[in-house]
């Protein structure tokens, strides 16, 4: 019995010491590939960071942006952002088996991600905002099952979007905003069950929208501005988007109607649809939206009036209506939502007078444009109870009185 115990003993001492050699082995492997980065940069590094502080002499678990798992002491998290390092991503990369997280936002890194990134089976966040990588969007990154966040925003990455990204199940948030994207959304989006936030604004993306799109439940944000999209929304464009905080479609060629439905989106926090060619009335179901804080509506050939419903928005901060067709006087509700600090309507051919309580329940207004319209009638003394205005512009309108050419752009 004694000397089973002893040669279990060795057997466990040895299986110690095969383990210990093991991880000598693969922190080596970690530590060849950060290395072979530093080399990439180390002529661009201002500040030495890298150069000062990744050294063989110590652990490299210990270096600076260098995060080391506490069960098997490998690199699980790389974060190198804001550090101002140019150069490019080395192959080696692709060997930190174990790297879950890899952060270089705002350097200067250019050329292309390398394909050897592909074998980073464990990655669940991938942070390459703000740099200088061209070419296309690599499609490897459809072969990293467990990706969670991409973030490739404000490159220069062209071409189209690779409906290989779509394959990715488990990822929640896509940005690829200010690029030069081109081509269609890629149908294939309707695939990823679990994303919560997409961007692609400030490209050059064509096409109409997939409707499928609009049938993904756990989408928090869209946002799609300033495109080169088209068509027109669907009249059910809120029914499958409950969790839906904020919709951008600014700047894009959308035509038809602004569709009612969109009071369905209850969580809607956000609503941009500014410079398209939107045709009709605004729809006064908006007023339901009572989380808006942001509605942003001109220029487009919107007519009518503007819905006293509006009033409702007792969250709303930003108003903008401009370079519209509409008719008929600004609703006296609209200056009774007490969070409003900026409210512009300017352009869009209104008439009428001002409600005479105009700035008293309004106590965090800071900025009035209302140039370029008919209005008419003395302009209400009670503005002086809007302590916090620091902008207020009645140009080309019909105001009479001393109160109103006492008004003018930037004076209070």
């Amino acid at each position: 019995m004694e000397k089973r115990c002893i040669h279990l003993a060795v057997i466990l001492l040895l299986l110690q010491q095969i383990k210990t050699t093991f991880s000598m082995v693969n922190i080596t492997t970690d530590q060849t590939a950060l290395l072979a980065l530093q080399s990439q940069i180390s002529l661009y590094d201002p500040h030495n960071v890298l150069g000062r502080n990744w050294s063989t002499s110590t652990p490299v678990c210990s270096w600076i942006g260098v995060t080391c798992g506490p069960r098997h002491g490998r690199v699980t998290a790389l974060n190198l952002s804001s550090m101002n390092l140019k150069g490019m991503v080395p192959t080696q990369l692709g060997n930190l088996s174990f790297l879950i997280s890899l952060d270089i936002r705002n350097n200067n890194f250019h050329g292309s991600l390398p394909e050897e990134l592909a074998r980073l089976r464990r990655m669940k966040r991938i942070n390459a905002m703000n740099n200088n990588f061209t070419c296309t969007i690599p499609s490897f990154f459809g072969m990293l099952p467990n990706l969670q966040s991409l973030y490739l925003s404000f490159n220069q990455l062209s071409g189209n979007i690779p409906p290989s990204l779509f394959n990715i199940t488990k990822l929640k948030d896509l940005r690829l905003r200010g690029n030069i994207l081109g081509g269609k959304i890629p149908q294939e989006i309707s695939s990823l069950c679990c994303l919560n936030f997409i961007e692609l604004q400030d490209n050059k993306l064509t096409g109409a929208i997939p409707p499928t799109m609009f049938n993904q439940s756990s989408l928090k944000q869209i946002g799609l501005t300033n495109n080169i999209l088209y068509g027109k929304l669907p009249g059910n464009i809120c029914d499958n988007l409950p969790n839906l905080e904020a919709l951008a479609l600014s700047k894009n060629q959308f035509d038809g109607l602004i569709p009612p439905n969109l009071q369905n989106c209850s969580k809607l926090e956000i609503l941009s649809l500014s410079e398209n060619d939107f045709t009709g009335t605004i729809p006064a179901e908006i007023g339901n939206l009572t989380m808006l804080t942001v509605l942003q509506l001109g220029p487009t050939y919107l007519k009518g009036e503007i819905p006293r419903e509006l009033g409702y928005l007792q969250r709303l901060q930003i108003f903008g209506l401009y370079q519209n067709r509409l008719s008929g006087s600004i609703p006296a509700s609209l200056f009774n939502i007490s969070t409003l600090q900026i409210l512009t309507i300017v352009d869009c051919q209104l008439t009428g007078s001002l409600p005479s309580n105009i700035g008293q329940g309004t106590p965090h207004l800071k900025e009035i444009y209302l140039g370029i319209n008919n209005l008419s009638g003395v302009f209400p003394e009670s503005i002086s109870n809007a302590s916090r205005l620091t902008v207020l512009d009645l140009s080309y309108n019909k105001f009479s009185g001393s109160e109103a050419q006492s008004k003018g752009p930037d004076k209070q």
